[in-house]
């Protein structure tokens, strides 16, 4: 496969992605449904992810300081994401190589490590 075929499969998953996330954001923006974090639902505390959907719907409003709210660990680590995610596809389109070099493997421990510890925190020192 050369390099146009691959941005091209790219750019089909992205657009699949970017289609479902703005589907998602229509239903919990105008329709007030949204998938209930079952985690919270079974034990009653909050994983590393709870309100990122609330953050997504502040973002699209424009109200950053919103977004920060509600859940500032991931709205930190939102930018760090995507560059590495950005790096590695770049990297795919240009030699077809899907295997992560160690850095960027380092890179997505060291975010999930920070995102576990962010679950712990959150429910041991509640902000609110």
């Amino acid at each position: 496969m050369d390099c146009k075929k691959r941005l091209v499969k790219v750019l089909m998953w992205a657009g699949a992605a970017l289609t479902a996330a703005l589907a998602y954001a229509a239903l919990v923006c105008f329709l007030g449904y949204g998938v209930p974090c079952m985690f919270h639902t079974l034990t009653g505390l909050l994983c590393p992810g709870c309100g990122i959907t609330r953050m997504g719907a502040c973002l699209l409003r424009g109200d950053i300081p919103g977004a920060f709210a509600q859940n500032p660990v991931v709205f930190l680590l939102l930018p760090v994401a995507a560059v590495v995610l950005l790096v590695h596809v770049r990297r795919y389109v240009k030699t077809g190589k899907w295997a992560a070099p160690k850095w960027e493997e380092r890179c997505w421990v060291t975010l999930a490590v920070v995102l576990v510890l962010w679950g712990v925190a959150r429910n041991l020192f509640p902000l609110t």
